[in-house]
C-alpha cells in the first residue's frame, strides 16, 4: 500500500450541520478557547489543507499563532507553521490572498489536468503546482504529500473538500465542533454535500471523545476499521 499522511479533518457546525450562512460574512462557529485548540492541533500537524472555496469566502492566514507553539516547532527543526496545502479544478485563484502572501512556508496546489499549466501561470511564483490528475485524484495527492514529508495532515474544509475526503474513506480522524444554536436556512453550506460514505450505518465512526470547550462541543472520530 502506498504511504500517506494521517489525516484530521476538522469542521466546525451548528447543531443542523451547516458550517456558514448566506449573509456573506464568515458566521462564527467557535470560542477563543477552542480557537486555541485548533491552534494546538494545527501545531502538531505538517501541513493544513484548505479548498479554493475556503480560500476565497475567508482568506484565511493558516498560520500556527501561539508564539510558544511557533519555538517549540522551530526547536523540532520544522517551520514555524506547517505547509499550506489547496486544490483547485480550476485554476482561478489569487496569488494576493492570505494563503499565498503570509508564512514563511511552502504553499502547494493541486491542480485538476486541464487547468495546471494555467495554475502555474497564475500562482507559480507563490507556490508549488502540482498536476493532480484528471479527474483530481485524492489519494494521489496524499501519496505526493507523503514524499514531500509531511507525515499528519489537517484538512479544515470546506464543503467540498470535506465530501471528498469522507467519501473516499480517506480520514483517520475526525473532529466535529458543535456551536449551540441552528442556522435554519436550507440554502445555506451543510458540513458535506451527497455522496456514498464509506463510515456507513454497517461501519460507523467510533466516539473517542467528547468534550464541552464553553458552550461548543467538541466529537472526536475515529474509523471503526479501515474503509473498503
Amino acid at each position: 500500500m502506498t504511504s500517506r499522511p494521517y489525516v484530521l479533518l476538522s469542521v466546525a457546525m451548528s447543531i443542523d450541520g451547516h458550517i456558514d450562512d448566506t449573509s456573506g460574512t464568515p458566521l462564527a462557529l467557535s470560542n477563543d478557547a477552542d480557537f486555541d485548540r485548533v491552534d494546538e492541533v494545527r501545531a502538531g500537524c505538517d501541513a493544513i489543507l484548505v479548498g479554493p472555496g475556503t480560500i476565497r469566502a475567508d482568506d484565511p492566514r493558516l498560520l500556527v499563532r501561539s508564539a510558544a507553539r511557533r519555538a517549540d516547532r522551530v526547536r523540532r527543526g520544522l517551520a514555524e507553521t506547517p505547509l499550506k496545502v489547496t486544490l483547485t479544478r480550476d485554476g482561478d485563484l489569487d496569488p494576493g490572498r492570505r494563503f499565498f502572501t503570509l508564512g514563511d512556508v511552502e504553499k502547494i496546489v493541486y491542480a485538476e489536468s486541464p487547468c495546471a499549466d494555467k495554475a502555474r501561470a497564475r500562482l507559480g511564483g507563490v507556490a508549488t503546482v502540482v498536476d493532480a490528475g484528471d479527474p483530481l485524484d485524492p489519494a494521489g495527492l496524499l501519496a505526493d504529500l507523503s514524499s514531500r514529508g509531511v507525515r499528519r495532515l489537517m484538512v479544515e474544509g470546506g464543503q467540498a473538500v470535506h465530501t471528498l475526503f469522507l467519501t473516499a474513506g480517506l480520514v483517520d480522524e475526525l473532529h466535529v465542533v458543535v456551536a449551540p444554536f441552528f442556522v435554519g436556512d436550507p440554502s445555506a453550506p451543510r458540513f458535506v454535500a451527497g455522496g456514498v460514505f464509506p463510515y456507513d450505518p454497517a461501519h460507523p465512526l467510533r466516539l473517542a471523545e467528547a468534550r464541552p470547550i464553553g458552550d461548543v462541543v467538541l466529537l472526536r472520530y475515529h474509523p471503526t476499521e479501515p474503509p473498503s
